[in-house]
C-alpha cells in the first residue's frame, strides 16, 4: 500500500506541476484578451467541454484515463494500466513458471500545436511493485547451470528458485498521438491513438536460490552436497544474475502503441 501511495503522490505531483504551468500561461492569456485583445476569443469560438474519460488498450495493458483541458491548445492526462500474462520457461535446466504483472499509472501533457486532433505528449509513468517474476522447484538430480557450474538439485533437500526483473519506478514518456480526450468541438466521442516510449532504463534481475545442490549426480564416488547458502554457490548465483542482466541491458525503453475510446463531458 506504501508503494501504491508513493507512485501516486509522484505521478500527482507531476501533473500538478504541469497543470500550474499551463493555468499560469492560460492567465496571461487571459489577461491579455482582457485588455483589448479579441484573438483569445475567436481561437477558443466553437470550445465546449472541460474534462473527458476513457477506456485504452495497449503494450501496458486494458486501462482507464482522465483528462481536463488547461488552455485552448492543451490537456492533462492521467491514468493507470493493468497487464496480466503466465507463462512457463525454461533456464539453464530449470523450468520456471514466469508471470507479467504490470501495473502502472501515467501522466502526460498533450499539447496540440493547431488546436486540432495531433498532440505531442510528454509525461511520466511509474511501475508498481514487481513487473516480472517467476519461481521454479528443481526436481531432485535435475542438472543446471549457475554462472557457468554445473549443478545437481538433491533429492532430500531440492534446490528452489525465485526471481524477478524490475525497471525504474518512474520513467519519463515521450509520445505523440491523435483525438482529444476534451475536444474542441461540439463533439462528445473520440478514439484516441498514441504512439511512443518509456524509458525505464536497463531492466535488472534479482535471483535467489534455496535448498541443496550437489556436484555430482546420485550414485557418483566423488558426489558432495552442500546448501545454497554456500559462498561458492552463492558467488555463481550473482554470476548467472549478471549474466541475465547483461542479456537484458539492450532494452532501454519500453514500447508504447494504444487505441482507445473517449467520451467528453
Amino acid at each position: 500500500m506504501k508503494g501504491i501511495v508513493r507512485h501516486f503522490v509522484i505521478v500527482m505531483g507531476c501533473v500538478g506541476m504541469m497543470l500550474s504551468s499551463a493555468y499560469a500561461d492560460s492567465a496571461a492569456s487571459n489577461s491579455q484578451s482582457a485588455f483589448g485583445s479579441s484573438s483569445g476569443k475567436t481561437e477558443s469560438g466553437g470550445d465546449s467541454g472541460r474534462f473527458g474519460v476513457g477506456v485504452k488498450t495497449s503494450f501496458l495493458g486494458v486501462g482507464a484515463e482522465v483528462g481536463a483541458r488547461v488552455t485552448h491548445r492543451s490537456n492533462a492526462r492521467v491514468g493507470f494500466n493493468i497487464l496480466g500474462y503466465s507463462r512457463n520457461f525454461s533456464k539453464d535446466g530449470i523450468n520456471y513458471g514466469g508471470h507479467l504483472s504490470f501495473r502502472t499509472f501515467e501522466a502526460h501533457y498533450d499539447f496540440f500545436p493547431r488546436a486540432g486532433n495531433f498532440h505531442v505528449s510528454p509525461g511520466v509513468l511509474a511501475y508498481m511493485g514487481n513487473p516480472v517474476t517467476a519461481n521454479a522447484v528443481v526436481p531432485g538430480d535435475q542438472s543446471f547451470s549457475l554462472g557457468g557450474q554445473t549443478y545437481y538439485s538433491d533429492p532430500s533437500a531440492p534446490a528452489t528458485a525465485n526471481g524477478r526483473v524490475n525497471f525504474n519506478q518512474v520513467s519519463p514518456t515521450a509520445t505523440i498521438g491523435w483525438g482529444n480526450l476534451v475536444g474542441r468541438s461540439s463533439k462528445h466521442i473520440s478514439i484516441p491513438v498514441e504512439l511512443g516510449v518509456a524509458f525505464q532504463g536497463s531492466p535488472k534481475s534479482t535471483l535467489n536460490l534455496t535448498g541443496n545442490v550437489c556436484n555430482a549426480p546420485s550414485g557418483s564416488v566423488l558426489r558432495s552436497c552442500m546448501s545454497t547458502s554456500n559462498s561458492t554457490v552463492q558467488s555463481n548465483v550473482v554470476a548467472e544474475q549478471g549474466k541475465i542482466n547483461k542479456s537484458m541491458s539492450p532494452f532501454k525503453v519500453y514500447p508504447i502503441i494504444s487505441v482507445g475510446f473517449g467520451y467528453k463531458f
